[in-house]
């Protein structure tokens, strides 16, 4: 049999791997009816059928190999499919149209490889048996998993993509983590200098050690620890367990072998119907090159697939000229995007970068040089830009009159780019190909569920980058057309958070996983549901958020009850009600950053904020200040923040009522408050408005007959004046409205929704919220008093109830196995205080790798 068979008679089809690429194109064959044509046989090296590849790491967390199976045992049972597992292809007999395998040799006619890739491995003396590990397979995460219950402590060579989700996976199994990296910053093919920074102190803050510009030289036996990696200059690292994942290589062998021409860096030479130079065989993924480049990502995976089967099957498909390589992840918790053109590199281009240091957050555009098109972007720290960023990039959407306005810092609602503004051949899921004009045709046919709608068109069904906006499109079509739309949080709950809310409340429910069970679906939750659950049970019963039940709900930085900063440190702010402070108080405080060497800063909120505490030392640091009288200031959480002040008419000759007492009194009062999102309050003692009461979410200012309430104010990127609530309220009135008004936010707000855009959301405006809120007009003025009673009953300073348990202290540790800081942290002197070293910066700490 040959390639000049006719189609007359049924040919026979091989296809040579059994990955995630290789099972979509025998699936699109199938759907084209590729049946009725070809024998298929199907060849996998491994024992299981295929399996998703990109939540690999989720083997760790308790999936287990099925449920990480692509599809139904049953696709490979049908006629003329047959899959032949745990049997690696050995050769190609070309001339003979043949397959050999150890179980016999297989005729084709046609033949697709689909072999992938294979992780690169350093040639590194020493790098051999138990200390050679990979992470590419479930094998070889059986083996590491074996590898880990007789260690302490795990190293990954490589600080790319793979690399990071290796570094997560020996951290889940309870090692103590680090990644060496050779070039100078993580992920250096997506990401730029700043983007690495941020990415780095962002991992760093979870406990993983990373080691940047080191080359391995060789590996010998250690002291304390199995291994010993030597790097240049005398510097190493110990540990007992290594896992290679150095950046990945063309699977080719077979082609090698056969004689198929190959890329100029490897992989199988392919043109844009994904032909290789015999014209009977195709390539497709990571083993193929097209026009000289290997695409490591899903994506071009699945289209040469799509082009592939259309090609055998003959039926038309647009030809494969590239792919864009644009990736939007999550890393160890840890938001990364990176679009186009990343590093600028196209001539003329421009870019307008955002840093936030505070939050280790980093955003870059690059536009073209006439300043009308994105060409590229890198995002780490915050994916919610990347949609819109992303659209604008594939479909050259004119730029707004400030091209920077697309990655500043934006009110919660602000609007991203309209899906209205997409046109019809907008991709909304790269996978699987699907346009904005398929999801609106699914909805012309009848489709109203979301999970209807991913079931027929496969979109979000790949990686899942595109879910976020595939909602956002498929609900703006059904609105369109005047169907409800389904508000739920996320795929485990079918409810608003408003609704959560009260199911909460009303069946008394404390833990996520009660919830879940109830109310939900699945078994773990996500990114969505999990932050947003874990406000709701602070919000309604407020107990400490280190309790075991509670922390994995919480993010980065209420997790370590401190705000991570852009070097992996932390901040430490105690809160000083209505900022007023004892010169005790500031004694203390002066001690306590004089000790630690922590950088002290004034705020615009009247406290002070100390800078530049290591993991390790917060315990030690919040034990002083709590022996001196302070409390933590909730600085990293969605809660009460400030209480500002003047110094009223104790002081101020203007002065009409004592606004410090009254701050002191609201500080104390809904100090711990969780909720959607941060709350800033202001007392003013005249019209002068000395506190700037009114740029606040709750503004007081004093009147000869008492207090006028201000309400849902705040500055920031969408700077919102309060508007006037109430007039002339005494000082228990003033409370009562107070606390009816919050817990009427809390409980009726959407997720990370601040007070501004909620009372924007309401429908009746200022009315409604007056009428609810004073004129008792639902009936619900004793309920929402005694809700906000229990939270203020039931307070108690999160650092003291931590550090008066020694399990929650084990938390506060650099390095698992020991109680020091992190040699990689530097610092340089500054205005007589110290700050972050910048690149280059002589160092006031040297650098020193060695076993800790």
């Amino acid at each position: 049999m040959n390639s000049a068979t006719s189609f007359n008679s049924v040919q026979t089809l091989i296809v040579i791997g059994n990955g995630m690429v290789g099972h979509h194109c025998v699936e699109q064959l199938v759907a084209m009816g590729a049946q009725q044509r070809y024998r298929i046989h199907v060849f996998g090296e491994e024992g299981q059928r295929a399996y998703d590849r990109v939540h690999l790491s989720e083997y760790f967390g308790g999936r287990d190999a099925e449920s990480l199976a692509m599809g139904d045992a049953a696709f490979y049972q049908q006629p003329g499919l047959t899959l032949h597992l745990g049997t690696p292809v050995l050769e190609i007999d070309r001339q003979r149209h043949e397959v050999i395998t150890a179980n016999g040799c297989f005729p084709y006619d046609k033949l697709v490889l689909a072999t992938g890739s294979y992780p690169f491995v350093p040639p590194i003396e020493g790098a051999e048996g138990n200390s050679r590990l990979v992470y590419r397979t479930l094998d070889d995460l059986d083996t590491i998993r074996a590898a880990a219950s007789q260690a302490r402590r795990g190293v990954v060579v490589g600080g790319g993509l793979l690399g990071l989700e290796a570094a997560n996976a020996l951290k889940s199994l309870g090692l103590e983590a680090h990644v060496v990296e050779f070039a100078p910053r993580l992920m250096p093919v997506q990401l730029d200098d700043h983007g690495g920074a941020a990415l780095k102190a962002r991992i760093e803050a979870l406990g993983v050690g990373v080691h940047l510009s080191r080359a391995t030289q060789s590996i010998s036996a250690g002291e304390q620890y199995r291994y010993r990696m030597n790097f240049a200059e005398g510097e190493f690292l110990e540990t007992d367990l290594i896992v290679f994942s150095a950046g990945i290589r063309p699977q080719d062998a077979l082609a090698r072998q056969c004689g198929l021409e190959l890329g100029p860096r490897g992989g199988i030479a392919v043109d844009e119907h994904c032909r290789s130079s015999d014209a009977d065989i195709y390539a497709i993924g990571e083993c193929a090159a097209w026009n000289g480049s290997v695409f490591g990502l899903v994506a071009p995976g699945y289209r040469m697939a799509r082009k592939a089967a259309a090609e055998l099957c003959g039926q038309p498909c647009e030809p494969f000229l590239g792919a864009d390589m644009s990736t939007k992840l999550k890393l160890l918790g840890v938001d990364v995007g990176s679009i186009g053109d990343a590093h600028g590199a196209s001539a003329g281009s421009r870019s307008y970068r955002y840093i936030d240091e505070a939050t280790a957050s980093y955003r870059r555009l690059v536009v073209s040089a006439d300043g009308k098109q994105v060409l590229g972007a890198v995002l780490v720290g915050d994916n919610s830009y990347y949609d819109t960023l992303l659209q604008y990039a594939q479909n050259g959407i004119a730029l707004p009159a400030d091209p920077a306005s697309l990655i500043l810092p934006r009110g919660e609602s602000a609007p991203a780019l309209g899906v209205d503004a997409l046109p019809a051949t907008a991709t909304i899921c790269s996978c699987h190909n699907v346009s904005k004009g398929a999801v609106c045709c699914q909805v012309d046919a009848g489709i109203t569920d979301l999970g209807e709608l991913k079931a027929a068109t496969r979109a979000g069904t790949g990686c899942g980058g595109c879910s976020a906006l595939l909602k956002q499109v498929f609900e703006h079509e059904l609105s369109a057309r005047g169907v409800a739309v389904d508000k739920s949080l996320c795929e485990h709950f079918a409810f608003t958070r408003q609704e959560l809310y009260g199911i909460v409340r009303v069946e008394g429910i404390e833990s996520f996983d009660t919830l879940l069970a109830r109310h939900g679906k699945g078994e773990v939750g996500c990114d969505i549901c999990k932050p947003v659950v874990g406000s709701i049970l602070a919000s309604c019963w407020n107990r400490p958020i280190m309790e075991p039940s509670l922390v994995p709900l919480q993010d980065t930085n209420d997790t370590f009850m401190a705000n991570m900063q852009k070097n992996g440190t932390y901040s430490v702010v105690p809160r000083i009600p209505g900022g007023e402070i004892t010169p005790d108080g500031l004694i203390a405080i002066g001690a306590v950053a004089k000790k630690y060497d922590l950088y002290t800063k004034i705020t615009g909120g009247q406290r002070i904020d100390l800078f530049g505490a290591q993991l390790h030392e917060l315990p030690d640091i919040w034990g002083e200040l709590i022996v001196a009288g302070f409390e933590t200031g909730h600085a990293y959480g969605k809660s009460t923040r400030t209480v500002k002040s003047c110094v009223g008419s104790t002081w101020c000759r203007y002065g009409v009522q004592d606004s410090v007492k009254m701050a002191l009194r609201i500080e104390h009062r809904y100090k711990g408050l969780r909720s959607p999102h941060k709350l800033k309050f202001a007392v003013s003692g005249c019209t002068r408005e000395c506190a700037e009461a009114q740029s606040k979410d709750i503004g007081v200012i004093a009147t000869e007959h008492g207090w006028n309430l201000y309400v849902c104010g705040n500055g920031g990127m969408r700077p919102r004046h309060a508007e006037l609530f109430a007039t002339d309220l005494d000082d228990e009135t003033l409370i009562r409205t107070i606390d009816r008004l919050l817990m009427f936010y809390i409980r009726t707000a959407d997720k990370l929704q601040r007070t501004s855009v909620w009372r924007e959301s309401l429908e009746g405006g200022l009315d409604y919220l007056k009428a609810v809120v004073i004129d008792d007009s639902l009936s619900l003025a004793g309920e929402l008093e005694a809700q906000m009673q229990l939270v203020v009953d039931r307070y108690e300073c999160e650092w003291a109830n931590a550090l008066a348990d020694p399990d929650k202290l084990k938390r506060f540790r650099t390095f698992v196995n020991d109680r020091g800081g992190d040699p990689d942290i530097r610092f340089v002197k500054e205005r007589g205080q110290r700050r972050p070293a910048n690149a280059n910066e002589p160092e006031l700490i040297p650098l020193t790798v060695e076993s800790v």
